[in-house]
């Protein structure tokens, strides 16, 4: 029996400004896009994008199993260790047998308005030089990296953003995983400070202040005080977010769809258990962000789910190309 024709493209993007994380400097986004085309003719794009510090797989080890496949795909499974390749065959299959009349133009109707994105801020300093124009392009959620600079520093740098924004904005900080217990606490006294004062701007929530292997320690802060955790690099994955699940995490969760895994049983974990989810980009191409919003979507949209908090996919305008203006047919041809 004749397979499906899996052709395999890979992309590197360089960010304007590089990214500073506690994981250290982001300067090129690599991925692979995926186009799959069966006897029909019809054709279904994916994309794998992979964050290995995250706990994804590597882009080598994403293209070795990709190569391995000897430009065929015959509905194999993916093994579990590459989560960003099962999203990416995931969502390529998907988009191959979509329903007539769904194609690039409706998809890209799905994009959300600015108000519903949480608009990023460059960590430290340059922060105060960014935030007007992030208000003034409509973003009335925002997030700013902290545990990247000194303490003292990043505080100073907290209440001259501060004094900038109105009082109907949220705040996020991520400290991504890089602080230590003591200064996780001096982070949430600070944040339930500023969330007790009156006609105050708040901070929506503290997000994976511990290493990914401290749940359990995240919990115990969760009960001390009152402002938000939310768990990013501890539920990179759809193990991950199962595992935590089941040890009894029930705040607030960020996924990012690209790297979690099967996208049909990332939805179907999300609607049989109900977290409290943020959804989040990894920086993919607009196959990838297509792929990861219509998934949000589908969650969002369930009856029993109340209306989500802005979507952690802000990320547009952040490379030193013309991608973000491409369908997904354009850029594979761009490619």
């Amino acid at each position: 029996m004749m397979g499906i024709e899996l052709t395999v493209r890979p992309y590197q993007r360089r960010f304007i400004k590089p990214l500073y994380t506690a994981h250290g400097l982001w300067i090129w986004r690599e991925g692979l896009l995926i186009r799959l085309r069966d006897s029909l003719g019809r054709v279904g794009y994916g994309e794998v994008a992979p964050i290995p510090w995250f706990g994804s797989e590597a882009v080598e080890q994403a293209q070795a199993f990709c190569a391995a496949r000897g430009g065929e795909w015959r509905s194999e499974p993916v093994p579990d260790g590459l989560p960003a390749t099962q999203f990416g065959f995931g969502c390529a299959l998907e988009d191959l047998y979509r329903k007539e009349g769904q194609g690039d133009a409706a998809i890209a109707d799905q994009e959300p308005a600015i108000a519903d994105l949480c608009g990023l801020l460059p960590a430290g300093q340059a922060a105060l030089g960014i935030v007007s124009q992030r208000l003034s392009q409509g973003y009335s959620t925002l997030k700013w990296k902290i545990g990247v600079f000194p303490f003292e520093q990043e505080m100073r740098w907290l209440q001259a953003l501060w004094a900038q924004i109105p009082p109907a904005t949220r705040l996020r900080l991520d400290a991504n995983g890089g602080l230590d217990l003591a200064q996780a606490e001096q982070w949430l006294a600070v944040c339930d400070g500023i969330n007790q004062r009156a006609r105050s701007a708040t901070i929506e929530h503290l997000e994976q202040p511990l290493p990914p292997d401290q749940v359990e320690a995240m919990a115990k802060l969760g009960q001390r005080y009152r402002t938000a955790i939310a768990l990013d690099e501890s539920v990179a994955t759809l193990a991950q977010l199962e595992t935590c699940w089941a040890q009894g995490w029930r705040g607030v969760v960020v996924v990012k769809p690209a790297i979690a895994g099967p996208p049909q049983r990332l939805q179907a974990f999300c609607l049989a258990h109900r977290p409290r989810l943020v959804f989040s980009s990894v920086f993919e191409t607009p196959v990838g962000r297509r792929a990861a919003l219509a998934l949000a979507g589908r969650c969002a949209c369930a009856p029993t789910l109340a209306p989500g908090p802005a979507l952690g996919f802000g990320t547009q305008g952040c490379f030193d190309d013309d991608w973000d203006t491409l369908t997904p047919t354009e850029l594979w041809n761009q490619v």
